[in-house]
């Protein structure tokens, strides 16, 4: 026994040298979003390896997973992840297994939710440190949490959680970093208010690749070779590559607000080609000159017309789309799923070069890499059997970052053999020397010289040692995200009325996916085949010219389907601001059914700007079923836009349709209390904005044709049946809609075209049409009516 404690307590001092040792500092972890996705597929396996890492230099560490979920639930999903934690392959097994235990020992979850956890946190960690005696270094903490909550939780860690003065913080943050420009612009102003620009980690995670991360190496290693001829004189074209098999089935509501061009092209490839085509800092250790020259790189990038990209969608998307977002049969989605994109640099190194940025689903291959493809003016009168491996100069010439998958499966850089023999580091690549039979871009391997890491590592895991060494040339700055913003902004705005190309996806688009330069544009290879979203013929869109601008002697918008949404989106957040600056507080009345679920997630991508605090939501209708039944309005609204914003919880007003275990029962009262609820919040009873729809039977909110019920009177909310199940319904009344300061009313679709002709022609019969008696005493009435719906 006591040479078996021996052993261990050599072992032990073997494996963790710094419990020998006095400590350098001690680090604090918080994982936010602890029991998600994307920590349980890559964050915990990574912070697992930062502690296998650096156990031995010096820091002590505890890591604290974090979430909404109670403790007890939010532990055991934790922990069940933390099992399956996995050494690398050079790490021996008994060692593997004290790290472990070690690892598991300090890691525990915490509920945070509100500021007094966040306090109860700070104080924890204090108390810990105070009890052994430990000097606190930094703290770490990963948002791996939806943008919309990055400032409640800033707001929280900068108030009750941060490090003493003498000690560093450091805040990861995973994309989307806003949806445009301007959003990204807002996210940034309101991160500034809790931390310092150098306390921002922005993560892309494409920069913890080996071979994107081994860019700028090679460049520097190789640059007596690659000075002569890394420009416009010698490179033809640079192609930067993701192709994925993989569709977005289950993803489609992140899809159709960002689409493959937010989701890849504007991070991922775009941080790529400033590796590519930034004038090589002086020190590529510095992450301020790295940074730097990175930014240079936007100052010298062409703005991309229209014709520069081409767009296509997989077949079976809208089918998901519809499925998943609860979308009418006939609704078509313009989101591109493919893009391929030219982009062109007007500086004297690059001008002229081509850089081609594509990626999408559904493709024939799951590969990604960076292809530098150099001319060739050589002409070889010799056959191609009697060419030499090492030095036929007609052989094509490239260099080839190999990020992954494909063929070869792994990371890896390709020099072609007719350029120059490359320096690598040793003690990270390894030569390949036995896959003779693997060809490579239409080469075999023999033709290049390839170099593979000798350890692979996860880009997380890479990323997440930069942040706690604080390398900030790995991450996005604030700078180098707007710039990149303001490059991919306009060709988003240009491309919203662009039809996608169909391709059946897989190698059964065969070409139709091909594209080629044209000028300084794209353009599809294959013409005929082309089967576009739209039955309209080319003449459609000078039909639309002629609409006029009133409707029922209102005002009318139309636009297609996306544009209007976008527009009436826009409009009630202007409508929100400029009556909050008048009377502090915005109450807004909105109505269920189909129509407003895009304008719901098209509010929930406004959460930076729109004034939420200040605003009340309250329900128009009803149906009497449970709020978490799927038929309820509420469950909607929530779903796609309450639980994404920040909104307080009491300025949230569901309708009371579920009361003492029973729904719509008239003893209950529940429209008496919904009354009385907005006759002592909202002044007058009168609403700001209320939001209505129209059925195809000419019915709105739930005032149905032919039931006098709601349509005249003193009371302000009834109880109605409706002819569709679930029958009965809660709503406000038509009295107490007209007391409202605006009435906007949301039309779509080619299925409501005839209820619209008709309505556009009777005069004020509500009891035929309910819609008809829509007519605000002192209010202003808008429609907001689809190209379908109008025009059928």
């Amino acid at each position: 026994m006591l040479l078996k404690a021996t052993f261990t307590v050599l072992f032990l001092l073997e494996a963790f040298p710094c419990m020998a040792r006095e400590s350098l500092g001690h680090i604090s972890v918080v994982l936010l979003g602890a029991s998600g996705d994307l920590a349980k597929k890559y964050l915990w396996q990574g912070l697992f390896q930062l502690y296998l890492d650096e156990v031995n230099n010096g820091h002590t560490f505890t890591f604290h997973g974090a979430g909404l979920k109670p403790v007890e639930q939010g532990r055991i999903l934790v922990f069940d992840r933390l099992k399956n934690l996995a050494c690398p392959s050079d790490v021996h097994p008994n060692r593997c297994a004290l790290v472990k235990d070690q690892f598991l020992r300090l890691t525990e979850y915490h509920q945070l939710k509100t500021s007094e956890d966040y306090a109860a946190l700070n104080q924890e960690i204090r108390t810990r440190l105070s009890q052994e005696d430990l000097k606190e270094a930094g703290r770490i903490f990963y948002f791996s949490v939806p943008p919309f909550s990055y400032a409640e939780i800033a707001r929280h860690i900068n108030s009750s959680c941060r490090p003493p003065p003498e000690a560093w913080i450091r805040v990861a943050l995973e994309k989307p970093f806003g949806h445009d420009l301007r959003s990204a612009q807002q996210l940034a102003e309101e991160l500034r208010t809790f931390f310092q620009e150098e306390e921002i980690y922005r993560v892309d995670h494409f920069l913890g690749k080996q071979a994107v991360a081994h860019i700028l190496p090679f460049r520097e290693q190789n640059q007596h070779n690659l000075d002569p001829i890394w420009n416009r004189h010698h490179v033809e074209r640079v192609e930067i590559v993701l192709k994925e098999t993989v569709d977005v089935k289950n993803r489609t509501s992140f899809y159709e607000e960002y689409g493959v061009l937010r989701d890849i092209h504007q991070n991922h490839l775009t941080e790529i080609l400033t590796f590519l085509a930034m004038e090589l800092p002086a020190n590529i250790s510095s992450s301020e000159d790295v940074i730097r020259s990175k930014l240079q790189v936007f100052t010298s990038l062409q703005v991309p017309e229209v014709s520069s990209a081409v767009i296509g969608q997989y077949e079976a998307y809208n089918g998901h789309v519809r499925e998943e977002l609860q979308k009418e049969r006939d609704y078509v989605s313009r989101t591109p799923t493919f893009a391929g994109v030219l982009a062109h640099l007007d500086n004297l190194r690059w001008e002229g070069v081509p850089f081609i940025l594509t990626s999408g689903k559904v493709l024939d291959e799951r590969v990604s890499y960076v292809r530098v493809l150099f001319k060739n003016r050589a002409f070889c009168t010799l056959g191609e059997a009697l060419w030499n491996a090492d030095h036929s100069q007609c052989k094509p010439k490239q260099i080839i970052f190999h990020i992954g998958y494909g063929g070869l499966n792994s990371p890896a850089v390709l020099i072609s053999r007719n350029l120059f023999k490359p320096s690598m580091p040793a003690s990270s690549w390894k030569e390949v020397l036995d896959r003779p039979q693997l060809r490579l871009f239409g080469q075999p391997l023999s033709d290049y010289y390839a170099y593979v890491p000798i350890a692979e590592k996860d880009a997380y895991a890479v990323l997440i040692s930069r942040i706690f060494q604080g390398k900030k040339e790995s991450f996005i700055t604030m700078e180098n995200l707007l710039a990149s913003w303001a490059f991919w902004s306009p060709l988003l705005d240009g491309l919203k009325i662009t039809l996608p190309r169909l391709y059946p996806g897989g190698q059964e688009s065969q070409h139709l996916l091909d594209f080629e330069m044209v000028g300084r544009g794209l353009s599809f290879v294959v013409k005929e085949p082309a089967k576009l979203l739209s039955n309209w013929d080319d003449q459609t869109p000078d039909k639309y010219k002629t609409v006029q601008s009133r409707f029922r002697q209102s005002h009318l918008v139309t636009a297609w389907s996306e544009e209007l949404i976008s527009q009436l989106a826009s409009d009630i957040e202007k409508a929100a601001i400029s009556t909050i600056g008048k009377s502090a507080e915005f109450h807004l009345a909105l109505s269920g059914g189909s129509s407003p679920l895009a304008l719901f997630r098209e509010l929930a991508l406004r959460h930076y700007g729109f004034p939420w605090r200040q605003t009340h939501l309250w329900l128009v209708d009803e149906r009497c079923v449970p709020l978490n039944d799927p038929e309820s309005n509420f469950g909607k609204l929530h779903d796609y836009l309450l639980q994404h914003v920040r909104i307080p919880y009491v300025n949230v007003h569901p309708m009371p349709v579920h009361l003492n275990r029973r729904l719509c029962v008239e003893e209950d009262k529940g429209t008496e209390l919904y009354a009385s609820e907005i006759a002592a919040l909202v002044a007058n009873a009168s609403f700001h904005l209320v939001l209505l729809g129209v059925g195809a039977d000419g019915h709105t909110a739930s005032l149905f044709p032919h039931s006098p019920v709601g349509l005249e009177g003193s009371e302000e909310v009834v109880l109605t049946e409706s002819p569709i199940k679930p029958h009965q319904r809660m709503t406000l009344t038509l009295p107490l809609i007209n007391k409202a300061k605006r009435v906007w009313l949301l039309v779509m679709g080619k299925s409501k075209h005839d209820i619209v002709t008709l309505i556009s022609r009777v005069g004020h019969e509500p009891k035929k049409w309910p819609v008809s008696g829509v007519k605000p005493s002192s209010g202003q009435v808008a429609w907001y009516v689809d190209y379908e719906a109008l025009l059928g």
